[in-house]
């Protein structure tokens, strides 16, 4: 019979026995209580005649109750050996020179924490759901954005502004904060700026969900190490500054089928109730978000805009991804609200970083647009 219904048939039966015999000597001692002593004196004498047949049943239970112990034990032990083999086939083999890609899903599904790693995920992909204007736990509590909106296909996408480093490289010392930073912290900086809203809980289920997930998305990378494909491409620099006007008509020929003319985002489907992101205004990431720097936004149009771009298929030109980051960054967006304690060493800003005072004499319009080869080649000398 096969052992996944040998075992609590098993366990049911031995349970019948024991109950039986139970209920039996109850009954017994409960009907002999009830007699006249001379009849209950003849009784306990043929009782006491079969004492030995009971003794012999526990023994017979307590043996079976032994091998339900040994035969479960038994078949925990294989199902664990199966599964830790079935684990080890698909475990990702790091590999510096291959494109990093998501662990296959049988290792989330068979985790510890496999319940906590789907929800982080449906978390990243529907945080409007929770968190957003209708949010079933807070709800108002962020702007129109997922976290998906910047870490696509739920931060498990090639050169898309994956999630495949943090657990290998966190926690970290970090320039921004000029603080040693955990996974927690990183992720309400998100919270914070790039949705625009409100921390949350570092205990709560919420925060160790996505955790479990980010943790679960760095499976096999070893400590301290980057993987091919890890945030997001470099694109090259331009010789000139970035144009928003000559982006403009980037973001019209190119964007605005998704996004809309006014880059407030079109519903999914037309009549749906989900919709594209915002790319600028209240709903949007605010000027402390990565997004708001040039580099950043220009490496993660680069590879993955318009939908179904990729690392291996742009379809834009670099000139391209400059002046589109330019144009959508140079539109309203909420305030910075972090400005007086970020970079608290401005030796330490990055050459793309919008706002002063640095340690150059350029001017924040270069700062924002560029040329950076000549901020970039300054601050190499230093």
């Amino acid at each position: 019979m096969n052992q996944q219904y040998f075992l609590p048939l098993m366990w049911l039966t031995l349970a019948g026995l024991i109950t039986g015999l139970i209920m039996v000597n109850s009954h017994i001692q409960l009907a002999g209580n009830r007699l006249n002593p001379e009849t209950q004196e003849a009784l306990n004498k043929h009782l006491h005649r079969f004492a030995w047949m009971r003794h012999l049943v526990w023994i017979f239970v307590l043996l079976l109750f032994a091998l339900g112990v040994l035969a479960t034990y038994t078949h925990q032990e294989k199902r664990n050996q199966a599964l830790l083999e079935k684990r080890q086939a698909v475990w990702p083999v790091f590999n510096p020179a291959t494109l990093w890609i998501a662990p296959n899903a049988y290792l989330a599904e068979t985790d510890a924490e496999a319940e906590l790693i789907a929800y982080g995920r449906d978390l990243i992909v529907h945080t409007q759901d929770y968190f957003g204007k209708d949010g079933l736990l807070h709800s108002g509590a962020i702007n129109e954005l997922n976290c998906q909106s910047c870490h696509l296909d739920a931060g498990s996408k090639p050169f898309g502004n994956n999630y495949f480093a943090v657990q290998s490289t966190y926690p970290q010392m970090r320039a921004r904060s000029g603080t040693l930073e955990t996974v927690s912290k990183r992720i309400n900086d998100c919270f914070q700026r790039s949705l625009n809203g409100q921390a949350l809980d570092s205990t709560s289920r919420e925060m160790n969900a996505m955790k479990a997930y980010i943790r679960w998305l760095g499976t096999g990378i070893p400590q301290g190490v980057k993987p091919k494909g890890v945030g997001l491409v470099e694109v090259p620099f331009l010789e000139r500054a970035a144009s928003p006007e000559i982006g403009r008509g980037v973001f019209m020929a190119k964007c605005a089928s998704c996004h809309g003319a006014d880059g407030q985002g079109l519903p999914i489907p037309p009549d749906g109730a989900r919709k594209y992101p915002p790319l600028w205004g209240e709903g949007s990431y605010n000027e402390a978000a990565g997004l708001f720097r040039l580099s950043r936004f220009a490496g993660y149009v680069k590879a993955n805009m318009p939908l179904g771009a990729s690392f291996e298929s742009p379809q834009l030109s670099d000139e391209e991804a400059w002046d589109l980051a330019a144009f959508v960054n140079s539109q309203p967006r909420p305030k910075h609200p972090f400005l007086g304690a970020d970079w608290p060493d401005i030796s330490k800003k990055p050459f793309d970083h919008p706002f002063g005072p640095y340690r150059d004499s350029f001017p924040e319009a270069q700062h924002k647009f560029g040329p950076f080869k000549p901020i970039v080649d300054f601050n190499k000398k230093k």
